[in-house]
């Protein structure tokens, strides 16, 4: 059997975060089930966010995310890991979207069609999101605007069609041993791959 290749990605600026501690337990137990992990730590890579021309331009890609781009080619598991912030995703993880998965990367689109052609198909993704925030109220009252951009207008656009998304909240005034739970449980979807 195939060892299965997971990318974690962590899209938070501050590596003192809970999501960096929400990293490490998903590799610690992914590393158990013997699954070949890579990571990307977007606060580390060295590019600018700002897609300055839009599509209108190409910008030449800066080797860090050359480099990521191989890393999203390699994978069969894709594990985003980031904060919820004003119902988005944080700025310096929208740059890395906006630069990396680009026409003829992740997708191309069709010449004279509205429809396009999804370069990321055959893949999985788990979406692991902290919020300051109940969860059921980000779901029901907010009805969840970054799940769907990630799931849907960004995972589900270039192929990806199995995201799960595992929502922690709230984090604000939590207490350690909530913290410590959701650990063991992150370790544990690292460990089943899923």
């Amino acid at each position: 059997m195939t060892k299965k290749k997971i990318l974690i990605i962590n899209g938070h600026p501050d590596n003192e975060s809970f999501n960096f501690a929400l990293s490490e337990a998903y590799r610690k137990g992914a590393k158990k089930s013997g699954a070949e992990i890579k990571e990307i730590n977007i606060r580390e890579l060295d590019f600018n966010p700002n897609l300055q021309f839009g599509y209108r331009k190409r910008m030449e890609l800066e080797p860090d995310l050359l480099e990521a781009q191989e890393k999203l080619k390699w994978a069969d598991h894709i594990v985003w890991i980031y904060p919820v912030w004003w119902g988005s995703v944080p700025a310096i993880m929208k740059g890395f979207l906006d630069r990396v998965l680009i026409p003829g990367f992740a997708f191309k689109k069709r010449e004279g069609s509205i429809w396009w052609d999804k370069y990321f198909t055959g893949k999985t993704s788990r979406l692991i999101c902290t919020m300051d925030q109940p969860t059921w109220y980000y779901k029901l009252i907010n009805k969840s605007p970054s799940h769907n951009a990630m799931k849907k207008l960004t995972m589900n656009f270039i192929g990806v069609k199995s995201v799960k998304i595992t929502s922690i909240g709230p984090l604000r005034l939590s207490k350690e041993e909530w913290r410590k739970k959701w650990l063991k449980k992150v370790e544990r979807l690292g460990e089943q791959n899923k």
